[in-house]
């Protein structure tokens, strides 16, 4: 009776263990191909937009997402990874379904910094919504941007026509996408995209 009654402890103990969200999940680690087919990125006519898998600058697995680019006046860019993209192959990682969102209040990434200005970080929510958290790139190499969820403000400049507009961050989350805003030329690199509890 003992024996069975430990045994029956420690398979509660695991049951209850595996109900609670890890300390962190991550999204994606931009493992394999990173090109046209795998992410969703582009430009406006007058300004230029390269992504490309870094094995140099890295901090998770074998890789990190390079960005190179041009940016014109008035011009704009983006690169997008997740669900419910153009590019239908640019998937995270982990299936967005399967991801206790509840459980977790924010959103975070490693950059490799170099000094190239404003980058806006936007996520897409439930309802096609883009909502935005501007970072500041005044630093050089690696640094971890956690971002609480409450911080996002939905996007006033322009949203997809399918968006439901209710300016409230709808769960889960579908994709993110980072787009440089400071004029001029710059790389970028980022790794590990994590959901996490702060």
């Amino acid at each position: 009776m003992g024996v069975v009654l430990v045994v029956s402890g420690v398979l509660s103990y695991y049951f209850i263990a595996s109900r609670r969200a890890a300390g962190f999940v991550t999204l994606d680690s931009f493992e394999g191909r990173l090109d046209h087919k795998t992410v969703d990125y582009g430009s406006s006519d007058n300004s230029l937009l390269a992504v490309d898998a870094a094995q140099d600058i890295k901090m998770c697995g074998a890789q990190s997402l390079k960005l190179q680019y041009t940016l014109e006046a008035g011009g704009y860019m983006w690169c997008a990874r997740g669900y419910g993209l153009d590019v239908l192959n640019a998937v995270w990682e982990k299936d967005f379904q399967t991801i206790p969102w509840d459980q977790y209040n924010a959103i975070g990434f490693q950059m490799y910094g170099n000094q190239t200005g404003t980058v806006a970080f936007d996520i897409k929510d439930a309802g096609g919504e883009l909502h935005r958290y501007l970072i500041q790139d005044d630093f050089s190499g690696w640094k971890e941007i956690v971002i609480p969820f409450s911080q996002f403000k939905a996007r006033e400049d322009w949203q997809p026509q399918s968006a439901d507009g209710n300016k409230k961050l709808d769960f889960p989350v579908k994709s993110f996408q980072w787009e440089p805003k400071s004029v001029g030329q710059g790389v970028l690199y980022f790794d590990c995209v994590r959901v996490s509890r702060i």
